[in-house]
């Protein structure tokens, strides 16, 4: 049996591991694969895929998911009805489609730029940092992470990364004085009573917190923690608290990045709600608990911007984590037909053009 190309593509993609900080390999493969798909390809100063197409001087719209996965391979399956393997959702699936639709319409009038960030899943966003402060402010942004074929993400918490270091003098067990493990454990107590008794990994607008590391001796002893926040969160309030109940221990912040949000009219968010329509969908529109390179751009760009990839989100990092075929093929057709809206979307710093065709699809 033939295996259809955008399939073959993808199971490629899902074969080569490329968890953060290793993602050259991959990179280097993605680079002729978007040339072979008649793309403009190569690779920036920090490994990141940039590759694109259009022919005019219309939209810039910038298409950015993330090379990396998590460390923790999986081996890729091409099944039947399915592409299995480490990346397979989060986020190599939603990277093709972004190829794979850019490459669709080549006579875009304007660019088209996809483009593959490094170290998405670590603290600090090196990829995206690097193309936010790099590249020319885009006129839209479309982010590749999974929402499912007919789900656009309008939103996701921001995050505080923060790491708690102490040491304490040496003493007997039996000692009453502070432990080094005890005030790691203290600390970790703090932070949970500091975000109240509200707080949710459930809710979009609570904060909550992540242990994500903690280890210790008597005398010495480390935690890293992560903290979602939802829009307009006090930061600074919190690290003064934590500071001042830190019992002799250091905080250091590893990364932050706030919130982002966008509003249900925004020109992006309309035009891949009216790509799931003309797709055959009902559009669902949602906000992620998690973070993504979405806050790290909106940090800076003032653009319109919204996440979508075909995927279930409950996948990521899953161990079972699977792409099926006819997700992944609608995705392709709803974010082609978005490309098809956006290409008349007026710029921010332009007026709207004359034969401006309607971008349709509100809700």
């Amino acid at each position: 049996m033939t295996t259809r190309p955008e399939i073959a593509l993808l199971y490629d993609m899902v074969s080569i591991a490329s968890p953060s900080g290793r993602e050259q390999e991959f990179a280097a493969y993605l680079a002729g694969a978007a040339e072979r798909l008649g793309l403009r390809a190569r690779l920036d100063d920090v490994g990141n895929l940039l590759a694109e197409t259009g022919t005019g001087d219309g939209p810039t719209v910038l298409l950015l998911s993330h090379l990396d996965t998590v460390d923790d391979w999986i081996p890729a399956r091409l099944l039947p009805d399915r592409v299995a393997g480490r990346g397979a959702v989060d986020a190599k699936g939603p990277l093709a489609t972004m190829l794979l639709a850019a490459a669709a319409r080549p006579d875009f009038p304007g660019r088209l730029v996809v483009a593959g960030a490094v170290e998405e899943e670590v603290p600090g966003s090196l990829g995206a940092t690097h193309l936010r402060a790099t590249l020319d402010r885009p006129d839209a942004v479309v982010i590749g992470e999974p929402t499912g074929w007919d789900g656009v993400v309008l939103g996701y918490k921001g995050i505080l990364d923060l790491s708690y270091r102490v040491r304490c003098a040496a003493t007997h067990p039996t000692n009453p004085v502070q432990k080094a493990s005890e005030a790691a454990a203290a600390f970790w107590a703090d932070l949970v009573a500091a975000l109240g008794p509200e707080a949710a990994h459930t809710a979009f607008d609570r904060p909550a917190a992540t242990l994500t590391r903690i280890s210790g001796t008597l005398t010495e002893a480390t935690l890293d923690a992560g903290v979602r926040l939802p829009p307009g969160f006090d930061t600074a309030g919190l690290l003064t608290r934590l500071r001042a109940a830190a019992r002799g221990g250091e905080v250091e912040v590893l990364g932050h990045v706030p919130a982002a949000r966008a509003g249900r009219r925004d020109p992006v968010v309309r035009a891949l709600t009216a790509g799931i329509r003309r797709t055959g969908g009902t559009p669902r529109h949602l906000l992620k608990t998690a973070t993504s390179d979405m806050n790290t751009l909106a940090e800076v760009w003032d653009v319109p911007m919204a996440a979508y990839g075909p995927g279930d989100s409950r996948l990521d990092h899953a161990d079972d984590e699977h792409l099926p075929v006819d997700t992944f093929l609608r995705g392709i057709a709803v974010l082609t037909a978005a490309l098809d809206e956006l290409a008349y979307a007026p710029r921010p710093d332009r007026p709207e053009p004359a034969a401006a065709a309607p971008l349709g699809g509100q809700s």
